[in-house]
């Protein structure tokens, strides 16, 4: 059976901002969104917080309008804003209450060559179970998996699931299936929550059960930990050290009811040396892919970008028994952007520009003999 991890980053629409040449372009925008609708969902609005509201709106652009470049403003009913003729924002409700509506980021389609490059390796990768990560929903999924692979000649996965996260954009992690490998029973963590009270998982981390043809019970945890790109990095890595606390707890429950073949994959935004992932590399049996003498980086260590040592982000964590049946494994780069002085790797000759890559990660990949 082969087990894929792949961050598909470019499937259907995705956030404008996100769209940008360059993220740090986008990174103001999306933290400055992030914010309004965090003082846009307080029960009072005081006049200190009215004017921080009027701050963001109009470096987001709505100062003349409820769309701008990136963000639009949907008032439904009950009025947020007013704008005098003589210009400028005014903030009229007195609280969350009083409007029905919201802020949303404006979407626009990928590059469509991204798309089928996306496509492609998903096709490549022969993967009898993929799990995805930053796709947007089943439905999306769904039709991509159908629309596109199976338009350019690949065969569809068999069973497509995505259990909505926590993530407002739309950025959620999913598990696509051949016929011979049925989803069974699935278990989402969604609410957990920390002892602040706050939610663990930026976006979830869903277990699912898979049910293969030697009658094996295997469990799959698919997750996608908090970026490094918003926030302090301090705060970001303590974020991510708590929801590698608490996977490494749901592994440990796991394992003491007796389950033996369980992975844990997707992208976890940092490194094996960072101490935001010890819980889970050093606190627990697991045992990464990239370890077995079998698997093959391709010469580059990482996932990520140029895919150094300082970009491994994407993991293929296995219990013991599991790494123990590993025959074969190894990183797709062909939808990565190789660069081109000197080109890294080889790539599909569609990809002829960074905005054609199919994401800015590779897919990564086990062969376990189960």
């Amino acid at each position: 059976m082969r087990l894929a991890s792949f961050n598909v980053e470019n499937l259907f629409n995705r956030a404008k901002a996100m769209n940008l040449e360059s993220r740090s372009e986008g990174k103001p925008v999306l933290e400055k969104f992030a914010k309004l609708n965090e003082l846009l969902a307080e029960d009072d609005y005081s006049d200190t917080l009215k004017q921080r509201m009027i701050n963001l709106m109009i470096e987001l652009g709505l100062e003349k309008s409820d769309e701008g470049p990136f963000v639009i403003l949907r008032q439904n009913r009950g009025g947020l804003v007013k704008r005098p003729r003589t210009g400028g924002l005014q903030i009229v409700a007195s609280g969350r209450t009083d409007w029905v509506g919201s802020l949303d980021l404006i979407q626009a389609p990928v590059d469509e060559e991204a798309m089928r490059n996306t496509a492609r390796v998903m096709m490549d990768l022969q993967a009898d179970v993929l799990a995805v990560v930053e796709a947007e929903s089943r439905p999306a999924l769904s039709a991509f998996n159908t629309g596109i692979v199976g338009g350019l000649g690949g065969i569809p996965f068999a069973h497509v699931m995505l259990i909505d996260g926590n993530d407002s954009r739309g950025i959620d992690v999913g598990l696509m299936t051949r016929e011979s490998v049925s989803i069974g029973q699935m278990r989402s963590h969604v609410d957990d929550r920390g002892t602040n009270g706050q939610l663990i998982f930026s976006r979830d981390c869903p277990e699912f059960e898979l049910l293969l043809p030697s009658r094996e019970r295997f469990l799959l945890l698919v997750n996608h930990l908090k970026s490094k790109g918003f926030g302090t990095p301090a705060a970001s890595s303590a974020r991510r050290r708590l929801q590698a606390e608490r996977v490494k707890a749901i592994y440990e429950e796991l394992r003491g009811q007796g389950e033996k073949h369980i992975a844990i994959v997707g992208d976890f935004n940092d490194t094996p040396d960072s101490q935001a992932l010890d819980p889970l590399l050093k606190g627990t049996d697991l045992r990464d892919a990239f370890e077995h003498p079998s698997f093959d980086d391709g010469g580059f260590p990482g996932t990520f970008g140029s895919c150094t040592a300082a970009n491994k982000i994407d993991y293929l964590l296995l219990s013991p028994e599991l790494f123990e049946k590993v025959t074969a494994g190894g990183v797709l780069r062909k939808g990565l952007w190789p660069g081109v002085r000197p080109k890294r790797w080889d790539v599909f000759a569609e990809v002829t520009k960074p905005v054609e890559a199919a994401s800015d990660h590779a897919a990564v990949w086990v062969d376990l003999d189960i």
